[in-house]
């Protein structure tokens, strides 16, 4: 049974999450942990709940989701698991923060590439990845079908989607990735999104103005 938590960080109130399994196991999802009181917030949750990190991804690479990835490597030793296509993403994160004022060390480890059907193997779970791109060239969400939940990236919010004009962006395929990627999911899967609150496939089915069935 996989728990869920998440931590909005940064300037640009950005969603980190944080999966733990009953082996007390967890999987950092795109830390956006930028002010060290956030990287302090992160590091003493995980020590207060005896936690231990064994597995660092990002959904994609916009600088608000990387900001921590440098920091989480440090720390917890773990190497990177994203996109291939989301690289020159990745490269240009750097230069895209300074455009807001917000300077950061990138990651410089290995890299580990995801591909569309893989599996996350998480001690007696399994996330799905699910290639999603429009917001950014090679998005993917983390699907787990067993707890009915998606962790999503920027790709699909409560009542809004992610925004398609930045590099890479594109609005015929962002709307494409989620009426066949995501509305084909059960009504009652819970979407964890990179920034707001959860929702649910149902309900953004029914409620979403930017995409509708």
């Amino acid at each position: 049974m996989i728990e869920v938590d998440f931590f909005t960080f940064n300037p640009l109130a950005e969603n980190t999450y944080v999966l733990t399994n009953e082996k007390q196991e967890a999987l950092i999802i795109d830390p956006g942990c930028y002010f060290t009181a956030e990287e302090n917030t992160l590091k003493n949750f995980i020590q207060k709940n005896n936690i231990k990190p064994v597995q660092l991804l990002n959904t994609h690479c916009h600088a608000d989701h990387v900001f921590g990835n440098n920091w989480v490597n440090k720390n917890y030793g773990l190497e990177l698991y994203m996109h291939e296509d989301e690289k020159p993403v990745f490269d240009f994160a750097p230069a895209f923060a300074n455009m807001y004022g917000l300077n950061f060390i990138n990651y410089k480890g290995v890299f580990h590439f995801l591909n569309e059907g893989d599996v996350i193997e998480f001690g007696n779970d399994k996330l799905e990845v699910i290639l999603t791109p429009g917001h950014s060239p090679a998005s993917i969400c983390f699907y787990c079908a067993v707890q009915n939940f998606i962790v999503s990236g920027d790709v699909l919010f409560y009542e809004s989607i992610g925004r398609y004009d930045l590099p890479g962006g594109n609005e015929s395929q962002l709307h494409k990735s989620i009426l066949e990627k995501l509305y084909v999911l059960p009504d009652e899967t819970i979407v964890y999104s990179g920034h707001g609150e959860p929702t649910t496939i149902g309900h953004e089915k029914e409620n979403n103005p930017f995409v509708k069935m």
